[in-house]
């Protein structure tokens, strides 16, 4: 497994074995860098960190230059620099950055229809019907790298496999700018010496509770006894992780984008301490994730919230609705009591609303009376009015001269699909 900054690196000889592959996973190197050297070749060589130089902020991305000193993307700036004072900070151009990926993005369905996207710099390919045309699936990997560095300027880095979680995992050890082919007949040797914080959906927490148990590496997990796993990371992890540890993953490439959850964060100036005021901001927050849900025509299930307190130390809370539901009211209320059940009173630099497993609006209809009816109503016409006049005219009267918040040291996160 590599170490974020290319150690480790393994890359595929020019006639790498292919045989029962499929699917490719495509990411970009250090994207939100690499788009800025691209636009400023004078930056190329250089320590970069993409974020707000206040040193409220935390780090969007940085160069591979950067990261050999150890700084990380949700770093904070302070401490980046603190690691790398040379580095150069660079503030974010995200629009830039989506052109450039609807630019990668093209070349990827140039190749094959079955493309799904997992975020601005990365995406699944299935290759399997297209081998006629362009060749073998390592073939493809090849023409998609030369493609990008050629028409954009920039590089990727190619996993092929048979399955999307090795296809994913194999893009990582070949960073930056290499390719990774593993045959089907070699996933489980692929697979078994692997860290098991390289296994895609194993976070932090997870990792240190397998690590906890002497639970290190994929192999590891392959031969524990179940009932040592579902202790660690409960049954249901237990047995997703058992399957992809023996390389099992049947998931196809999905080529309808489906939005798994919606969400704004706030970012404050100075730590807030004032617990009202907090209260008011996710209310705030929930009013924009609503009108977001109302414009794609989505309900929500979950409401989730982020706090991260004055020390970094973040947590995260969730409820399931009675109803699923796109009124902002119904959303902030449920984030409003998931806050009231944090007793840490420390000052608080974020706060954040998230609305999770979204279903297509009107799907269950109403029963015989909606008691959100009046909000409803209220809502839609919020909604036209902001649609005229802009949503800087239109806002709650609690709200009327705090602005965005209490001033946020970076624009707000507007975080559309995870």
């Amino acid at each position: 497994m590599g170490h974020g900054d290319g150690r480790g690196r393994i890359v595929s000889p020019a006639d790498a074995d292919d045989a029962g592959t499929s699917i490719l996973h495509v990411d970009m190197d250090a994207f939100y860098a690499a788009v800025e050297v691209l636009d400023d070749p004078t930056l190329r060589g250089l320590p970069l960190i993409i974020g707000a130089p206040d040193g409220r902020s935390v780090v969007s991305s940085a160069s591979y230059e950067a990261r050999r000193y150890g700084v990380r993307a949700a770093m904070p700036v302070s401490q980046a620099l603190r690691l790398c004072p040379s580095a150069r900070i660079v503030p974010p151009h995200f629009p830039r950055y989506h052109e450039v990926s609807r630019q990668v993005m093209a070349i990827f369905e140039s190749f094959t229809p079955l493309v799904e996207p997992l975020s601005v710099d990365e995406a699944f390919l299935d290759v399997r019907g297209v081998r006629r045309l362009w060749g073998s699936p390592a073939r493809i990997a090849q023409l998609v790298r030369e493609r990008v560095h050629d028409e954009v300027g920039i590089t990727c880095s190619v996993g092929v496999a048979a399955t999307k979680h090795v296809a994913k995992i194999a893009s990582t050890v070949s960073k930056p700018d290499g390719m990774l082919v593993v045959a089907a007949a070699d996933t489980q040797a692929f697979l078994d010496p692997r860290s098991v914080r390289a296994m895609w959906g194993v976070g932090p927490k997870a990792a240190e509770a397998l690590e906890g148990r002497g639970i290190r590496t994929i192999r590891d997990i392959r031969t524990a006894s179940r009932p040592v796993l579902d202790r660690a990371v409960g049954p249901a992890l237990a047995t997703r992780l058992t399957q992809l540890a023996r390389g099992e993953d049947a998931r196809s490439v999905e080529t309808e984008r489906i939005e798994k959850s919606i969400g704004h964060e706030e970012t404050f100036d100075t730590d807030v301490t004032d617990r009202s005021y907090l209260r008011a901001e996710l209310l705030r927050l929930a009013d924009r994730v609503g009108a977001r849900l109302r414009r794609a025509e989505w309900e929500t299930s979950t409401v989730a919230i982020k706090v991260r307190f004055d020390d970094f130390r973040t947590l995260s809370r969730s409820l399931t609705l009675p109803e699923p539901t796109a009124v902002s009211q119904r959303i902030g209320e449920a984030a409003q009591a998931l806050f009231d059940q944090i007793d840490r009173r420390d000052p608080v630099r974020l706060v954040g609303v998230r609305a999770e497993k979204l279903r297509p609006a009107g799907r269950g209809g109403f029963g015989l009376w909606d008691d959100d009816e009046d909000w409803r109503r209220v809502e839609g016409a919020v909604d036209d009015a902001v649609a005229r006049f802009g949503s800087a005219m239109i806002g709650r009267a609690r709200h009327i001269g705090r602005g965005e918040g209490r001033g946020s040291a970076q624009h707000p996160k507007a975080h559309g699909v995870d």
